[in-house]
């Protein structure tokens, strides 16, 4: 997919380029899940995750110059949120894809 549309395009081409993608191969996926947040118990919104696959991976989509700490902190945050423990952050605007994908996984430390 990245091969054929290339670096540089808006966040949403790439959202829907994947969303076809995981359905050509018959991987369940939700397409921006919304999912309730609570504090102490406390229902205080919900979080929108660009996609939920298999119920076991969140992927949040970037096209951004360069991935940050506030994009770890908010994959981190919706992991926590969640209770799913793996989630993938992919920043599409680079030249060759694998540079852009960052594997992050809920640790016990990161829980707390």
């Amino acid at each position: 997919m990245h091969r054929i549309l290339g670096p540089g395009l808006l966040e949403g081409v790439y959202e829907r380029a994947l969303c076809i993608e995981l359905k050509l191969r018959g991987i369940p996926f939700a397409y921006e899940a919304k999912l309730p947040a609570s504090y102490k118990g406390h229902p205080v919104g919900e979080i929108r995750l660009d996609l939920l696959v298999g119920d076991a991976l969140i992927v949040e989509l970037k096209s951004v110059e360069e991935l940050t700490q506030v994009h770890t902190a908010q994959l981190l945050s919706y992991l926590r949120l969640t209770g799913i423990k793996l989630g993938l952050l992919i920043n599409f605007n680079v030249p060759v894809l694998k540079n852009g994908i960052k594997r992050i996984a809920l640790s016990k430390q990161s829980r707390e």
